[in-house]
């Protein structure tokens, strides 16, 4: 993990607001990292940091959970902040719980509310390489079904 970290950054509808105030809170900081997003929510984050680039996928239920899952699976991002709505019913929840279970497979760092994601951002290890451990699957893969 270099300095500059890949940061994916998911809201649910009833969260959206809330994730561009915590970037906008953050921008110093933010700004110094590469920034991916789904749909609508890289939208919003790309006006409210007025035009930082945000590389943005399709929206969480047509399939941008996914697009951002298989970046962790091909260790293309170092953070996931994730503001998901636990009160709310989402019709591609089986997409959330696959991208939770991926970003904990492959041991990247996950933020799924506002007061865990201040706690990441702020971290030493924001701005300096960090080498996480990376899990060894090969007893899997070798495993007999």
């Amino acid at each position: 993990m270099e300095e500059k970290k890949r940061i994916a950054l998911i809201a649910h509808d009833h969260k959206k607001q809330e994730l561009v105030e915590w970037v906008l809170q953050h921008k110093a900081i933010i700004t110094q990292h590469e920034l991916f997003a789904t749909g609508t929510t890289g939208r919003l984050v790309e006006e409210a940091l007025g035009g930082y680039p945000v590389h943005k996928f399709q929206s969480g239920p047509l399939g941008g959970d996914q697009q951002i899952g298989a970046l962790i699976v091909e260790r293309k991002l170092d953070v996931l902040i994730f503001f998901w709505d636990p009160m709310q019913a989402q019709p591609h929840d089986p997409d959330v719980k696959a991208l939770l279970r991926i970003a904990a497979v492959w041991n990247i760092v996950m933020a799924c509310d506002r007061t865990t994601a201040d706690f990441v951002l702020s971290s030493p290890l924001m701005t300096k390489s960090y080498s996480p451990l990376v899990p060894d699957f090969s007893a899997h893969l070798n495993r007999k079904v």
